[in-house]
């Protein structure tokens, strides 16, 4: 039977209602009386052929895996915010303060930004689970991540600087003040600023992957998954501070980053559209 259902994780007890799986106890809480009341206002009671799992409506996003995760959380990770943020904080201390002093301000606001997404999605996960809409979650993600996308191209390919998905010019003296300050506490402050403002460079496809975990795997499943993502989503971070603290300048970093920053965006569009594509259709190819 989960053979002949798609479910990559059986589990017991396992609940299977019309077209609809309902694999562990979690499932089975969240959506068994929403799935029961379905079926009853149907207009057949005759399975259809096309059958889900994980409380789907048929045929959508089942398809999570290690791989997927990765390559979201790699697209996900060559955002402009959080990396120019951190070029300039380097680029305002590296003169003023030791290379020891530099790696525990770099590191702490690596650390923030990572405590910010890892907090915001273990909320987003605990309010899906209770509400039962993680398909409509994944939904909504895979179509903001394509209009997201089709954005980061158009403005790419149309403007120099000033771009919509990027920090609001109104927060950036917020986060100029932080910078200048440089303490340890500044940093941890910095990074969570950071986080709140950066969403939506390219919230959409950390959303995205909330939806699939959330509608494919319990809460405990999901949080190393979770973990992944976000271990990769700073891992460019951790590579910059690292290459800063080594000897490579921060100037030189900075200008890699200015010249390539069109050409980023359009590869970070391009890789959200199909990001979204895939979570749409993606799964029922295979």
């Amino acid at each position: 039977m989960a053979q002949n259902l798609g479910i990559a994780s059986p589990a017991v007890p396992t609940i299977i209602i019309g077209n609809h799986a309902l694999v562990g106890e979690d499932q089975i809480h969240d959506r068994l009386e929403q799935v029961i009341l379905e079926e009853q206002s149907s207009p057949t009671n005759e399975p259809e052929k096309n059958i889900s799992t994980a409380g789907n409506c048929p045929g959508t996003f089942t398809a999570l895996s290690v791989p997927l995760v990765i390559i979201c959380a790699g697209v996900d990770s060559i955002n402009p915010c959080a990396l120019t943020v951190l070029i300039i904080l380097l680029l305002s201390i590296i003169a003023l303060q030791s290379r020891r002093q530099v790696l525990m301000v770099g590191i702490t606001y690596i650390a923030a930004v990572f405590l910010f997404y890892f907090i915001s999605g273990i909320g987003v996960l605990s309010f899906v689970h209770l509400s039962g809409i993680s398909s409509l979650i994944a939904l909504a993600a895979a179509i903001i991540a394509i209009v997201l996308g089709v954005a980061n191209i158009i403005e790419a390919a149309v403007k120099k600087d000033g771009f919509l998905l990027a920090i609001p010019e109104s927060k950036k003296p917020v986060i100029e003040r932080y910078i200048t300050t440089a303490t340890l506490p500044a940093a941890f402050v910095l990074g969570v600023l950071v986080g709140i403002f950066e969403l939506p460079c390219t919230g959409g496809i950390y959303l995205t992957i909330l939806g699939l975990i959330s509608n494919t795997l319990t809460f405990s499943e999901g949080l190393p998954y979770l973990l992944l993502y976000n271990f990769i989503f700073v891992l460019p971070l951790i590579v910059i501070l690292l290459a800063v603290v080594l000897g490579i300048p921060p100037e030189r970093v900075n200008t890699w980053r200015l010249e390539n920053r069109r050409k980023l965006r359009i590869a970070i569009g391009i890789a959200m559209i199909l990001v979204g594509v895939f979570i749409l259709i993606g799964p029922r190819l295979l």
